[in-house]
Protein backbone atom coordinates (compact mmCIF):
# COMPACT_ATOMS: atom_id res chain seq x y z
CA UNK A 1 0.00 0.00 0.00
CA UNK A 2 1.32 3.24 -0.83
CA UNK A 3 0.69 4.82 2.61
CA UNK A 4 2.32 1.97 4.60
CA UNK A 5 5.55 2.87 6.12
CA UNK A 6 8.38 0.78 4.62
CA UNK A 7 10.49 -1.12 6.93
CA UNK A 8 14.02 0.35 7.72
CA UNK A 9 16.61 -1.39 5.58
CA UNK A 10 19.45 -2.53 7.10
CA UNK A 11 22.83 -4.13 6.07
CA UNK A 12 24.77 -6.22 8.31
CA UNK A 13 28.16 -6.37 8.46
CA UNK A 14 30.44 -8.56 10.43
CA UNK A 15 33.23 -11.12 9.19
CA UNK A 16 31.46 -13.94 11.05
CA UNK A 17 28.66 -15.90 9.55
CA UNK A 18 27.05 -17.01 12.89
CA UNK A 19 27.21 -13.07 13.89
CA UNK A 20 25.39 -12.46 10.90
CA UNK A 21 22.86 -15.75 10.06
CA UNK A 22 21.90 -13.81 14.50
CA UNK A 23 21.36 -10.20 12.74
CA UNK A 24 19.41 -11.50 10.73
CA UNK A 25 17.04 -13.52 12.37
CA UNK A 26 16.80 -10.65 15.03
CA UNK A 27 16.28 -7.57 12.55
CA UNK A 28 14.18 -9.77 10.39
CA UNK A 29 11.94 -11.15 13.37
CA UNK A 30 10.63 -7.47 13.78
CA UNK A 31 8.21 -5.98 10.53
CA UNK A 32 9.73 -2.41 11.06
CA UNK A 33 12.74 -3.57 9.77
CA UNK A 34 14.39 -6.12 7.23
CA UNK A 35 17.87 -7.30 6.08
CA UNK A 36 18.92 -6.38 2.16
CA UNK A 37 22.41 -7.48 2.31
CA UNK A 38 25.71 -8.83 4.07
CA UNK A 39 28.93 -8.37 4.05
CA UNK A 40 31.88 -10.11 5.28
CA UNK A 41 34.22 -7.15 5.12
CA UNK A 42 35.02 -3.50 4.72
CA UNK A 43 34.97 -3.57 0.73
CA UNK A 44 31.98 -5.86 0.83
CA UNK A 45 30.46 -3.06 3.03
CA UNK A 46 31.18 -0.40 0.32
CA UNK A 47 29.70 -2.16 -2.25
CA UNK A 48 26.63 -3.53 -0.43
CA UNK A 49 25.49 0.10 0.17
CA UNK A 50 26.23 1.13 -3.47
CA UNK A 51 24.35 -1.79 -4.98
CA UNK A 52 21.41 -1.99 -2.20
CA UNK A 53 21.19 1.28 -0.66
CA UNK A 54 20.21 0.73 2.96
CA UNK A 55 18.95 3.12 5.08
CA UNK A 56 21.16 1.43 8.50
CA UNK A 57 24.38 -0.03 8.00
CA UNK A 58 25.27 -2.25 11.73
CA UNK A 59 29.14 -2.20 10.92
CA UNK A 60 31.65 -5.02 13.03
CA UNK A 61 34.74 -3.06 14.09
CA UNK A 62 37.30 -5.47 13.12
CA UNK A 63 37.52 -7.60 10.46
CA UNK A 64 40.42 -8.70 8.20
CA UNK A 65 41.21 -6.54 5.22
CA UNK A 66 39.49 -3.42 5.46
CA UNK A 67 37.97 -2.73 9.04
CA UNK A 68 34.91 -1.07 10.58
CA UNK A 69 36.83 2.36 10.41
CA UNK A 70 37.97 2.58 7.16
CA UNK A 71 34.63 1.20 5.75
CA UNK A 72 32.37 3.57 8.02
CA UNK A 73 34.36 6.16 6.09
CA UNK A 74 34.15 4.93 2.74
CA UNK A 75 30.17 4.45 3.42
CA UNK A 76 30.33 8.11 4.65
CA UNK A 77 31.80 9.49 1.58
CA UNK A 78 29.15 7.63 -0.83
CA UNK A 79 26.52 9.78 -2.17
CA UNK A 80 23.29 10.07 0.11
CA UNK A 81 24.83 7.53 2.69
CA UNK A 82 22.94 5.73 5.05
CA UNK A 83 23.39 5.73 8.80
CA UNK A 84 25.80 3.86 10.35
CA UNK A 85 26.03 2.08 13.83
CA UNK A 86 29.27 0.38 15.03
CA UNK A 87 28.63 -3.28 16.66
CA UNK A 88 31.87 -3.87 19.17
CA UNK A 89 32.82 -5.43 22.31
CA UNK A 90 35.06 -2.78 24.37
CA UNK A 91 38.20 -4.13 23.24
CA UNK A 92 37.82 -2.22 20.29
CA UNK A 93 37.39 1.22 21.43
CA UNK A 94 40.05 2.83 19.72
CA UNK A 95 38.57 2.02 16.28
CA UNK A 96 35.13 2.79 17.40
CA UNK A 97 35.95 6.41 18.73
CA UNK A 98 37.56 6.57 14.64
CA UNK A 99 33.95 5.61 13.38
CA UNK A 100 32.17 8.11 15.75
CA UNK A 101 34.93 10.59 14.70
CA UNK A 102 34.20 9.88 11.11
CA UNK A 103 30.48 10.27 11.49
CA UNK A 104 29.13 6.86 13.00
CA UNK A 105 25.86 7.45 14.81
CA UNK A 106 26.63 4.87 17.78
CA UNK A 107 27.73 1.84 18.84
CA UNK A 108 26.07 -1.50 20.39
CA UNK A 109 27.90 -4.06 21.90
CA UNK A 110 28.02 -7.34 20.56
CA UNK A 111 26.02 -8.89 23.84
CA UNK A 112 23.47 -6.09 23.60
CA UNK A 113 20.00 -7.93 24.11
CA UNK A 114 18.10 -8.26 20.98
CA UNK A 115 15.34 -6.29 21.21
CA UNK A 116 17.83 -3.73 22.44
CA UNK A 117 19.95 -4.02 19.05
CA UNK A 118 16.41 -3.42 16.63
CA UNK A 119 15.72 -0.70 18.91
CA UNK A 120 18.84 0.95 17.85
CA UNK A 121 18.60 0.35 14.57
CA UNK A 122 15.82 2.64 14.47
CA UNK A 123 17.17 5.14 16.57
CA UNK A 124 19.98 5.33 14.25
CA UNK A 125 17.48 5.17 11.18
CA UNK A 126 15.30 8.81 13.01
CA UNK A 127 19.01 10.10 12.65
CA UNK A 128 19.63 10.08 16.31
CA UNK A 129 22.42 9.22 18.08
CA UNK A 130 22.47 5.44 20.14
CA UNK A 131 25.54 6.27 22.65
CA UNK A 132 24.99 6.56 26.55
CA UNK A 133 27.10 9.14 28.39
CA UNK A 134 28.26 5.78 30.46
CA UNK A 135 29.20 3.88 27.48
CA UNK A 136 31.01 7.10 25.56
CA UNK A 137 32.87 8.22 28.87
CA UNK A 138 34.51 4.19 28.72
CA UNK A 139 34.91 4.65 25.06
CA UNK A 140 37.08 7.73 24.95
CA UNK A 141 39.10 7.04 28.47
CA UNK A 142 40.24 3.77 26.76
CA UNK A 143 40.96 5.35 23.85
CA UNK A 144 42.80 8.64 24.45
CA UNK A 145 44.61 6.57 27.27
CA UNK A 146 46.67 4.98 24.45
CA UNK A 147 47.67 8.54 22.65
CA UNK A 148 50.78 10.65 23.81
CA UNK A 149 50.54 13.32 25.72
CA UNK A 150 51.75 15.32 22.43
CA UNK A 151 49.05 13.92 20.33
CA UNK A 152 46.38 14.84 23.30
CA UNK A 153 47.87 18.50 23.38
CA UNK A 154 47.22 18.68 19.89
CA UNK A 155 43.87 17.41 19.68
CA UNK A 156 42.87 19.86 22.57
CA UNK A 157 44.17 22.81 21.07
CA UNK A 158 42.47 22.14 17.66
CA UNK A 159 39.46 21.34 19.37
CA UNK A 160 39.66 24.58 21.10
CA UNK A 161 40.41 26.57 18.00
CA UNK A 162 37.49 25.19 16.39
CA UNK A 163 35.19 26.07 18.60
CA UNK A 164 36.19 29.49 19.08
CA UNK A 165 34.64 30.13 16.17
CA UNK A 166 30.96 29.56 18.26
CA UNK A 167 28.94 32.40 19.84
CA UNK A 168 28.09 31.68 23.60
CA UNK A 169 25.36 30.63 22.85
CA UNK A 170 26.29 27.64 20.32
CA UNK A 171 28.91 26.90 22.49
CA UNK A 172 26.79 26.30 25.72
CA UNK A 173 24.17 24.12 23.12
CA UNK A 174 27.35 22.00 22.20
CA UNK A 175 28.24 21.31 25.67
CA UNK A 176 25.04 20.31 26.29
CA UNK A 177 24.78 17.90 23.95
CA UNK A 178 27.88 16.52 25.55
CA UNK A 179 26.53 15.53 28.05
CA UNK A 180 23.56 13.96 26.14
CA UNK A 181 20.71 15.86 26.96
CA UNK A 182 18.02 16.32 24.81
CA UNK A 183 16.62 19.36 22.65
CA UNK A 184 13.74 19.97 25.44
CA UNK A 185 16.29 19.50 28.48
CA UNK A 186 18.78 21.58 26.76
CA UNK A 187 15.96 24.61 25.87
CA UNK A 188 15.07 24.27 30.10
CA UNK A 189 18.74 24.64 30.95
CA UNK A 190 19.53 28.03 28.84
CA UNK A 191 16.06 29.45 28.84
CA UNK A 192 15.45 29.43 25.33
CA UNK A 193 12.96 27.80 22.98
CA UNK A 194 13.17 24.39 21.33
CA UNK A 195 13.18 25.77 17.76
CA UNK A 196 16.26 28.27 18.82
CA UNK A 197 18.12 24.95 20.08
CA UNK A 198 17.39 23.27 17.03
CA UNK A 199 18.80 26.53 15.22
CA UNK A 200 21.93 26.56 17.73
CA UNK A 201 22.51 22.95 16.66
CA UNK A 202 21.87 23.47 13.01
CA UNK A 203 24.59 26.19 13.21
CA UNK A 204 27.28 23.95 14.93
CA UNK A 205 26.91 21.87 11.70
CA UNK A 206 27.61 24.53 9.67
CA UNK A 207 30.25 25.94 12.00
CA UNK A 208 32.15 22.75 12.95
CA UNK A 209 31.80 21.17 9.39
CA UNK A 210 30.18 17.72 10.99
CA UNK A 211 27.19 16.25 10.34
CA UNK A 212 25.46 14.73 13.54
CA UNK A 213 25.38 15.28 17.20
CA UNK A 214 27.77 12.33 18.41
CA UNK A 215 30.56 14.69 16.31
CA UNK A 216 29.81 17.76 18.41
CA UNK A 217 30.33 15.75 21.84
CA UNK A 218 33.15 14.36 20.50
CA UNK A 219 34.56 17.74 19.67
CA UNK A 220 33.93 19.04 23.28
CA UNK A 221 35.12 16.14 25.15
CA UNK A 222 38.84 16.79 23.01
CA UNK A 223 37.84 20.20 23.96
CA UNK A 224 38.13 19.50 27.32
CA UNK A 225 40.64 16.85 28.32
Amino acid sequence: MDGERQPVRVLVVDDEQLVRVALRLILDGEPDLTVVAEAADGDGAVRAVRESRPDVVLMDVRMPGRDGLSATEGVLALPAPPRVLMLTTFDSDDLVLGALRAGALGFVLKDTPPARIADAVRTVAGGDPVLSPQAATRVITAATARRSPHARRAEREAARERLAALTERELDTARAVAEGLGNPEIAGRLGISVATVKAHITSLFGKLSIANRVQIALLVRDAEE
